[in-house]
């Protein structure tokens, strides 16, 4: 087989599964100042918010960050949205958009103060909690997750039964793949380092690698290789993905900036929806080693994880206990966790806005 070359652009795309102890490097703590400027409910009540918010934004303009948990795409489309079409402003937000990467911690940067709001994942939220960080999910972008395991189809790989005998390429931290070996007895899996490439994936017609499929499944069909893949919340491991949180300081003392925050996003992913080909030139301007057309296609995917199940008849955004429940389960069961909370801790509804 051909040997894959492998772009900055796409090495960039890849998303690594990293410790919630990540220390932040000088240099970024250097850049969380600089803004990414655009061009020209049902409650679960948090202990940490004793009283509901009232609708009303900010008064005046509060200065406020979001981290984002990767280098700015389509799967940020509602915040730049947002920021784009004025939503942060009119809300009372002079709202920063800070890019994640391999080496950032979304949430420490929060925890530790420097950042209002962070992006991450369900599970990454409820070990967090469990590390003694105080952080809290306000709201959700997808409501399915779009990570998900890639194979070749000459491998006959059908079911994640089939993974038994391949090698696998995940990260070292990545709790679906410790759910999925532990239902799918995969002890004959051969677990190999997830770097971000997709060389040895493409060189080796046996093997699997972890990817997105918003975005690794418009490089494969770019690169003619013919490939199957397997959604990893299709395995039963159902999280939310791209999840908003907060701290529960921030909760108690500045409810309405939550609101705002939360309010105006959602405004975003809504909007963005039907006019993401506007709003990607924007995007595109903060990493250009993505191309548009990439972006194109990744943004028409994101309706199955962000505007479907329950966003669909509860809004966007939304979040029920009962899926937040069954991942901690999941999380306990595994040893990934090592006791229970009340779930209602980890997350809030109270401030998406009233379907």
């Amino acid at each position: 087989m051909k040997q894959l070359s492998t772009s900055v652009g796409a090495i960039k795309k890849r998303r690594l599964f990293l410790s919630l102890g990540l220390v932040l490097s000088m240099g970024f703590l250097g850049a969380c100042g600089s803004k990414l400027d655009a061009p020209s409910s049902n409650a679960s009540s948090s202990p940490a918010a004793s009283s509901t918010p009232t609708a009303s934004a900010p008064k005046t303009s509060v200065k406020a960050t979001l981290v984002l948990n990767w280098f700015p795409q389509p799967e940020h489309g509602g915040n730049f949205t947002a920021l784009a079409k004025g939503f942060y402003k009119d809300a009372g937000l002079d709202m920063t958009l800070t890019p994640g990467g391999p080496s950032v911690s979304s949430t420490q940067i929060v925890a530790s103060g420097k950042a209002e709001f962070g992006m991450a994942n369900g599970d990454d939220i409820l070990v967090a909690r469990q590390e003694g960080i105080p952080i809290v999910a306000i709201a959700t972008a997808f409501q399915k997750s779009p990570q998900a395991l890639f194979y070749h189809k000459e491998s006959g790989i059908k079911d994640f039964s089939d993974l038994n005998g391949h090698k696998v390429y995940v990260g070292s931290t990545a709790s679906f793949w410790e759910f999925m070996k532990n239902k799918y007895k995969l002890s004959k899996a051969q677990e190999m380092k997830y770097t971000g490439s997709l060389v040895n994936f493409v060189n080796d017609p046996q093997a699997v690698t972890q990817g997105y499929a918003t975005s690794e499944t418009f490089t494969l069909q770019k690169q003619g290789v013919n490939f199957g893949m397997l959604l990893n919340a299709d395995s039963g491991y159902n999280i939310y993905s791209n999840v908003y949180f907060t701290t529960e300081k921030m909760i108690a003392e500045h409810p309405d900036q939550v609101k705002a925050f939360v309010e105006a996003t959602v405004k975003g992913w809504d909007y963005y929806k039907d006019h993401f080909d506007e709003i990607n030139p924007s995007i595109h301007e903060k990493n250009p080693d993505l191309s548009l057309e990439m972006m194109q296609f990744s943004a028409k995917q994101l309706g199955d994880f962000a505007y479907s199940g329950d966003a669909a008849t509860k809004g966007t955004g939304t979040m029920t206990k009962e899926r937040w429940s069954e991942v901690q389960k999941q999380l306990l069961e595994m040893g990934v966790l090592k006791k229970s909370e009340p779930i209602e801790r980890a997350f809030t509804t109270q401030f998406l806005p009233a379907k």
